[in-house]
């Protein structure tokens, strides 16, 4: 995963998607709208992953997956579960 995307996710819970693509564009150096494109790949492999079952870590930052009840689920690397 691009370093951008891993700090401009760190508060993704707080904001907007259009807000983390600013972030990663000023970060990355590169324009807003293909921050939020990567921004749009990530959120979607990870969706595609949970829909097979998979877990999915984002290093630096937690991991994803599907929990009993069938809804995405999250854990902060060294934090509590969400979901």
């Amino acid at each position: 995963m691009h370093k951008a995307v891993e700090v401009a996710l760190l508060n993704w819970n707080r904001m907007k998607k259009s807000d983390i693509a600013k972030r990663m564009a000023r970060r990355s150096g590169v324009s807003q709208a293909e921050a939020a494109d990567r921004l749009d790949r990530v959120v979607h492999q990870i969706l595609a992953d949970l829909r097979k079952g998979k877990e999915t870590a984002l290093p630096g930052l937690g991991k994803f997956w599907t929990g009993p009840n069938g809804r995405p689920a999250f854990q902060r690397e060294g934090g509590k579960r969400h979901g």
